[in-house]
């Protein structure tokens, strides 16, 4: 008897995984690395594959999850078609000449994300998160009108606290703040530590929300977006959670090296126009509808010259994926790419292993150590082959490296909350700015240059000489890299 049922199972087990193996190569129609990924979890460890294909692997219908009726109230359909004929003809005036030459990335995003280009911004970049969150409070506290809020991580802990208690104060004053969080991302933060805010009229969401309390068994498409609005004239957009760790004082990690920007400029309109479809999608009371409050008439900040672009598992294109390709091909000199994980699919690697081949500058800077162990062998096992090609890479020994960055001549550059690898690019909801100005862009590469001084690289020599032990972890991550 104990045979059979032990047989049942087998056999059960075996057409399950069958039949779901059926379903990722026939109807899922994954790209190939993916789904010989999956495969391999499903017949190797049949049960545990099964329960992991149900919470990490399954594909998000590509539905349209974000929508507003206002958004044409705003003028961004007449704006991107009049930007996009002027493009085309080459009758589009930039003010610096500059970006002439890359004027085929600024029609990629305007084309396949609607990314509106604005000229009159003025950026403020930070690295430090006390600057940064001394910035944003001070930016709280001047709110007269409204606080739009948005991070992947949002911890009830000495940072949130402080920040809540600003956007309490505010709340009672009559200013409209709402505050969106990823459910996933801030795991263990459950609405009453907001129970303040809401009693004095501020708003509270969670994005794609557990349905059983205290498990979110939906591990994949979290909204990965760190998004400040205040009053329609300041935008944050970049890596940095609330949380304590974002100030260096997690121990495991040491200081936090991170980028955010700090934008004020017709772009705020962009990044205003993100957190209001995020949030009407998330939100369970009150859609946010269209207000002059939001989209407020300014004279120009600066001279800086950018696109939001946004990506994610809803959308038919991988944008700021995309965006960054462009951006490797059209390299003449450099490239210098900073980021916590290094996973790239095979176009993005061939784009950097042609750019280093061609001779090109190619320097990459990653972390000394890891926050999630698979991610970090399998960016490992990705730089070596770079190496190979004579790219450089640099190990950041100061803390925790966390910047998503990429500046190429030193005139573009895109800053956001995208990392490279296959999870930002298809499976979260990510946003980035992509910059077109000469001097921002030389400022970031200063900060790369200062941080190498920081670093140690990695050579070749180095690269060949790793233990086996080490070649083992790296062989079995890359094989997972795609699902990772």
């Amino acid at each position: 008897m104990e045979v059979q049922i032990f047989t049942f199972l087998i056999s059960f087990t075996f057409i399950l995984n069958l039949m779901l193996a059926i379903t990722i190569v026939f109807l899922e129609r994954r790209d190939a690395p993916a789904t010989w990924a999956w495969i391999l979890v499903l017949f190797f460890i049949p049960l545990l594959g099964f329960i992991l294909y149900l919470t990490l692997g399954q594909n998000l219908t590509r539905k349209r999850l974000f929508k507003w009726d206002d958004i044409k109230k705003i003028g961004i359909d007449e704006l991107i078609q009049k930007q996009k004929k002027a493009l085309q003809s080459y009758s589009y005036c930039f003010r610096d000449d500059t970006i002439e030459e890359h004027r085929d990335l600024i029609y990629l995003q305007l084309s396949n994300n609607d990314a509106v280009l604005t000229e009159d911004n003025q950026v403020e970049i930070f690295i430090d998160g006390r600057d940064k969150f001394d910035a944003l409070l001070k930016d709280i506290q001047q709110a007269k009108n409204h606080i739009h809020l948005q991070y992947y991580i949002f911890r009830n802990d000495n940072l949130g606290s402080s920040i809540l208690n600003e956007l309490v104060k505010k709340a009672k004053e009559g200013v409209k703040v709402r505050v969106l969080y990823d459910d996933m991302g801030s795991r263990g933060l459950r609405k009453r530590a907001f129970k303040q805010l809401i009693e004095a009229g501020g708003e509270v969401e969670a994005f794609f929300p557990s349905k059983i309390p205290l498990i979110n068994l939906r591990l994949n498409y979290r909204n990965h977006r760190k998004l400040v609005i205040i009053d329609g004239f300041i935008g944050y957009i970049g890596g940095f959670n609330v949380g304590d760790e974002y100030l260096g004082l997690n121990s495991k990690f040491g200081y936090w090296r991170d980028t955010h920007l700090r934008i004020c400029g017709k772009a705020v309109h962009a990044i205003q126009t993100r957190f209001i479809l995020d949030w009407n999608q998330a939100s369970n009371s009150q859609d946010i509808t269209y207000s002059e409050n939001y989209f407020p008439n300014y004279k120009p900040f600066g001279q800086v010259s950018m696109q939001i672009v946004s990506s994610g598992p809803d959308s038919e294109w991988e944008q700021i994926k995309n965006g960054y390709i462009k951006m490797i091909s059209s390299a003449k000199h450099s490239i210098f790419i900073q980021t916590p994980y290094f996973i790239p699919d095979a176009s993005l690697l061939d784009a950097l292993r042609i750019a280093a081949l061609s001779g090109k500058d190619v320097r990459i800077m990653i972390p000394n150590k890891p926050d999630h162990m698979f991610v970090y062998w399998a960016t490992y096992s990705y730089v070596g082959e770079l190496l190979k090609a004579g790219a450089k890479i640099f190990i950041y020994d100061n803390g925790f490296i966390h910047a998503k960055m990429i500046v190429v001549d030193e005139s573009i550059a895109s800053v956001g909350t995208a990392n490279i690898d296959v999870r930002s690019f298809r499976l979260n909801f990510e946003v980035n700015a992509f910059i077109y100005h000469t001097e921002t862009a030389q400022k970031l590469s200063t900060i790369f240059h200062n941080d190498m001084k920081l670093s140690h690289e990695l050579t070749f020599e180095q690269y060949k000489e790793r233990s086996l032990l080490i070649r083992f972890k790296e062989s079995i991550s890359r094989l997972l890299s795609p699902i990772l």
